[in-house]
């Protein structure tokens, strides 16, 4: 659709008071509509087809803006690195989710001292069953937790955005760097699973990703990511959304904050949480419970490490 209007030719088109005002407010120049009516008069139909087949034509207004090409080599030495498999697969399929999803991203903080404290207490008897219980473990719990509570955030709009598919499993998908770079295992039914299982079937996945032996029924099915930064550094970042999930939750690197409790000031160890959601499904308010719910259930170490029915 073209930025501008022809007015000599809008004021000579063929239309009435009612089709031209329509064709204002859309933006339409009456010069590239063809009539259907009395003697080529314009109509609303008109117009509306025409907005229509200007959104479906390739490079149409919708389209993005082409980034400049730049010789680069102009301005110094320069070395042409191929992407990885992984980087040219995936790249594709983040920009897809950035364009077409409204990403809006809520933070919060986790109180997760006494977290840690029962962690340090088990993880030398799980080592004995040859098991790395690793925050992960827990924080996967809480999400369960949180899914089963806030079941929006474990759904997907379908093809045609207008219905919300509820899942009645709970598959969660955690990041996992790779010297191929990220892949995303997904743990199937979490929900089913104590602390100490989902720990040993981390530890398998991410061992797999690693060695490159992921198979791809093994990265499918997720209704919510985990990516988890937190053994690198970081305070909060802004995760993209592994669509057609809904939500994915950040996690940056723990540090003791004084929180003021009781008259006086303490140490807690803080876990920085960043919850990237879909605006379309998903509102402000929502998340604010989602992450806030969240919070208290890592807090609450103890039901973490209870046994699931």
């Amino acid at each position: 659709m073209p930025p501008l209007i022809d007015e000599p030719g809008f004021s000579r088109a063929h239309a009435g008071p009612s089709a031209r005002k329509f064709a204002r407010e859309l933006g339409v120049d009456l010069t590239h509509v063809t009539g259907s009516g009395t003697k080529g008069r314009i109509t609303h139909d008109d117009i509306k087809a025409f907005v229509k087949g200007a959104l479906a034509a390739p490079g149409g207004g919708g389209a993005l803006p082409a980034v400049p090409v730049v010789d680069f080599a102009a301005f110094g030495p320069v070395e042409a690195q191929p992407l990885t498999r992984i980087q040219r697969i995936s790249g594709p399929r983040l920009h897809a989710s950035w364009v077409n999803v409204p990403h809006v991203t809520q933070f919060d903080e986790a109180d997760i001292t006494d977290l840690e404290t029962l962690r340090t207490k088990l993880k030398d008897g799980a080592a004995e069953r040859g098991i790395k219980l690793t925050p992960l473990a827990f924080i996967v719990r809480a999400c369960v937790r949180a899914l089963q509570a806030f079941p929006a955030f474990n759904a997907s709009l379908d093809a045609t955005g207008a219905n919300l598919i509820l899942k009645k499993y709970v598959h969660i998908g955690f990041a996992a760097d790779t010297p191929n770079g990220l892949m995303v295992p997904v743990l199937r039914d979490a929900d089913r699973q104590d602390v100490y299982e989902v720990a040993r079937q981390l530890g398998e996945l991410s061992g797999a990703a690693r060695a490159g032996k992921l198979s791809a029924a093994q990265m499918q099915g997720g209704c919510f990511t985990i990516s988890s930064l937190g053994g690198i550094g970081g305070t909060a970042f802004t995760p993209i959304i592994n669509a057609p999930e809904v939500a994915i939750l950040g996690v940056s690197r723990s540090s003791y904050k004084p929180l003021y409790r009781d008259g006086q000031f303490v140490p807690r160890l803080m876990l920085p949480l960043s919850l990237s959601y879909d605006h379309r499904v998903i509102d402000g308010a929502a998340a604010a419970r989602f992450t806030t719910f969240l919070a208290a259930t890592l807090a609450d170490a103890q039901a973490l490490i209870e046994a699931v029915p």
